[in-house]
């Protein structure tokens, strides 16, 4: 493979399910007030200027190999995922980026947090698209920096978001690397090797938005915050329930069932939102994984009739989408688990 020709991979064209690049209110985001949590944003910048996986993403012999080997459809799977992976881990990268310089003269402390998460972003984007030239492939970031639409949030929307995007990414990443662990025949790639440090990033990076949301006692208390945590978890859940029913063949390609592994993660996730959102999800709810199940055999559906332009089929997409978004606002008002009193305990 040293002799291959490397070749600029095209980006996958954006959807409503592909990773976005965000931007957000600066001056807003520079005077959030964290003195109410300062001890403990303090203590987990501590753990991020140890940078415990400075010298973890380093490739090692078994990455020389040649991945011709693999079938071409679990290939081209596989160089989905680490296209995805990387776009997600470089808009993280991006974003935190931007926060840490709009705020590094009103803000030092919220700078120095942003920048220090920016910088294992880049690692991991960059570990990613390094693997991405085994298959003779890379992706341009320069290009996607500026070719990318970038979605505007709010401050309040970027703290829950980004919460719960690092703390699924960790149960993910967590939850395949113990998989694999034990059946290491399918492992058909080295870089789920490093995917238990990595992981940790992640969780670290979920305490800190944990640490800063806990300043902002509005986001947290009263029937405002209920009803946006409620939306932030259904939305994380059910984007990436809709993505890997489209991807199954990756998971089964490892040894994996996509809706299991799911199901499992999104647990997890619901359980350690509970440490700090006043609602979490009722996951257990007969109708949830049910009406996940449907949105994400509607959204098949959909794919399937992507590129017709018949009449017939722009009215059955009609269909098809009332039925996806009529499920998900079902699920969003299936009565929630109220946490209020342990968070109150804990914190």
């Amino acid at each position: 493979m040293a002799d291959s020709i490397v070749t600029s991979k095209t980006p996958a064209k954006e959807t409503l399910l592909t990773p976005r690049f965000y931007t957000t209110d600066f001056d807003e985001m520079a005077n959030l007030d964290v003195s109410s949590n300062i001890e403990e944003v303090e203590a987990i910048l501590e753990e991020f200027r140890r940078d415990y996986n400075q010298r973890h993403f380093i490739r090692d012999k078994e990455f020389s190999e040649s991945w011709v080997k693999l079938p071409e459809q679990t290939r081209a799977l596989f160089i989905e995922f680490l296209e995805r992976s990387c776009t997600a881990e470089f808009s993280g990268f991006l974003l935190y980026k931007e926060l840490s310089r709009n705020l590094k003269n009103q803000n030092p402390l919220l700078a120095e947090g942003f920048a220090l998460m920016s910088r294992d972003e880049a690692r991991h984007a960059g570990f990613l698209n390094k693997a991405m030239s085994d298959f003779n492939l890379i992706l341009d970031l320069g290009f996607l920096t500026k070719s990318r639409k970038y979605t505007f949030f709010a401050p309040k929307f970027i703290l829950y978001a980004t919460y719960l995007s690092e703390k699924i990414g960790y149960w993910r990443y967590i939850t395949i690397y113990r998989h694999l662990e034990r059946a290491q025949k399918d492992r058909i790639y080295p870089i789920f090797r490093f995917f238990e440090s990595w992981c940790q990033d992640e969780n670290r990076h979920g305490d800190f938005f944990a640490a800063v949301l806990k300043s902002q006692p509005e986001l947290l208390t009263g029937w405002k915050s209920k009803l946006w945590c409620r939306f932030f978890l259904l939305s994380v859940f059910a984007t990436m329930y809709l993505n890997d029913a489209e991807r199954s063949g990756f998971y089964q390609a490892i040894g994996l069932d996509a809706r299991k592994f799911d199901q499992y993660v999104i647990r997890k996730t619901n359980q350690s939102s509970q440490k700090l959102f006043p609602v979490i999800l009722d996951v257990d709810h007969p109708q949830f994984f049910q009406s996940l199940d449907l949105c994400a055999e509607t959204n098949l559906e959909l794919a399937k009739l992507e590129k017709s332009n018949s009449f017939a089929d722009k009215l059955k997409k009609l269909s098809l989408q009332f039925t996806l978004v009529s499920t998900l606002v079902n699920l969003y008002f299936l009565p929630p688990i109220q946490t209020e009193t342990t968070w109150t305990t804990v914190y």
